[in-house]
């Protein structure tokens, strides 16, 4: 099959409307505009055109990665800084696998990047935090054009405002929330909330072949604030543990006001995107608290990260959902057996506050998976409800019609009883 013919395939399927059933298919959303430029691709179009429509996929990774892997080459030729690959080269290898789950699924690279350093390579939160942001923010943001750039579906209300409240979060957490946890809080903490975003997958993949949306329904200002919100505590995950407004993203956009998985993974990409280069800005400009550890660590990993990401993003959407789920599933779990087995000492504090954290995951999740189902009963109602009137007034009109040719005095009654016979 040739690629413009599965770019057609691939517009001619996906949906744009109300609400749709989720298949087991996971591939992503284009928007009509990619549709019709597909479609309307003429024969005899020159090269160039031909190669921007037909293989977006292919210029829509390409373009990033030559940008900032020529930005890389000019800074490691001009300090030399090749000799950081035979002693850092662990860290290139792990983030191949990091930045193909962060374009893959929901979860940022910095889900497997803090749990490896930290608990595999003894290395200090605050330097695998700051590691995760900043690579993060080169990779996701590669990831976030190349989404753009196919023109791939968003959610853009919960863009805007998770990316506000996670300016806050992100800067609240820094000054406020990081200080506060000791190291052994951080790694624990870290695996234990993404644990129990196990749970938010495992609420959602129960429920097969349902119905979901291209954006959030009938949006109005209680949403907006729980984007906020939602922008907000995974600004805060993010300042110490290097992500978590992608997962926090998710899990709202999916279980409480059912948007389809194609559209709510992306989206948490990019707000990610954003949110990390917030961070980075944050701790090396306005903090001027990034170690110089942390930047060799980036300096072996970019030539990764920004073709991983993109590619990842690529690779995900052929991807049947549970199979991504299933890779979650593994991941989290490996991280928090590792760190529980890792952590020393490994006090009463400790373990009371990682139960706490998964008790309380696994109860909000499930809390916030009743409220969706409310809300998609309450949309449902309502549409019942229009089409009731819709129906009324077509037949009003009917009986307008009928009203022609009847006496002026009958009544709305008889007209209805007439209308029977029609």
């Amino acid at each position: 099959m040739t690629s413009d013919k599965m770019e057609t395939d691939e517009a001619d399927n996906s949906s744009h409307g109300q609400g749709s059933r989720e298949t087991e298919n996971a591939s992503q959303q284009l928007l009509p505009t990619q549709e019709d430029a597909l479609r309307s691709l003429p024969e005899d179009a020159k090269w160039y055109k031909k190669v921007m429509v037909r293989y977006r996929r292919v210029v829509a990774v390409v373009m990033p990665s030559v940008i900032v892997l020529s930005a890389w080459l000019a800074v490691m030729v001009a300090h030399n800084h090749w000799n950081l690959f035979p002693e850092k080269y662990f860290m290139t290898i792990t983030m191949v696998f990091g930045s193909l789950v962060a374009g893959m699924t929901s979860e940022g690279g910095g889900a497997v990047a803090f749990p490896v350093m930290t608990l595999a390579f003894g290395i200090p939160p605050s330097v695998a935090r700051d590691f995760s942001v900043a690579i993060q923010s080169v990779g996701m943001t590669a990831a976030a054009f190349t989404l753009i750039y196919m023109q791939i579906q968003l959610e853009w209300h919960s863009i805007f405002l998770g990316t506000f409240g996670g300016i806050i979060g992100v800067v609240f957490g820094f000054e406020i929330v990081d200080p506060a946890l000791t190291s052994a809080q951080k790694k624990l903490s870290f695996v234990c909330i993404w644990f129990t975003f196990a749970f938010a997958l495992f609420g959602l993949n129960i429920y097969h072949k349902r119905r979901t949306f291209p954006k959030i329904p009938n949006f109005n200002w209680w949403k907006g604030i729980v984007l906020v919100l939602t922008g907000f505590f995974g600004g805060i995950f993010t300042s110490f543990a290097g992500s978590g407004l992608d997962i926090c993203s998710f899990s709202v956009l999916t279980l409480l006001f059912r948007v389809s998985e194609k559209i709510a993974t992306p989206t948490s990409i990019v707000l990610m995107a954003g949110n990390t280069s917030v961070g980075l800005f944050w701790r090396h400009v306005i903090m001027g608290h990034v170690d110089g550890e942390c930047w060799q660590y980036v300096a072996v990993c970019v030539p990764v990260v920004i073709f991983g990401a993109p590619l990842g993003s690529v690779i995900g959407s052929h991807f049947h959902r549970l199979v991504l789920a299933g890779l979650i599933y593994v991941l989290d779990t490996v991280a928090l057996v590792a760190a529980f087995a890792i952590v020393r000492p490994l006090s009463t504090e400790l373990v009371l506050m990682s139960a706490g954290i998964i008790m309380f995951g696994a109860v909000f999740f499930f809390c916030l998976t009743r409220a969706g189902t409310r809300f998609l009963r309450s949309i449902e109602d309502a549409e019942k409800k229009a089409a009731e009137v819709g129906d009324l007034t077509e037949l009003d009109k009917t009986i307008n019609d009928k009203n022609k040719d009847t006496e002026p005095n009958t009544t709305r009654m008889q007209l209805h009883e007439n209308i029977t016979e029609i």
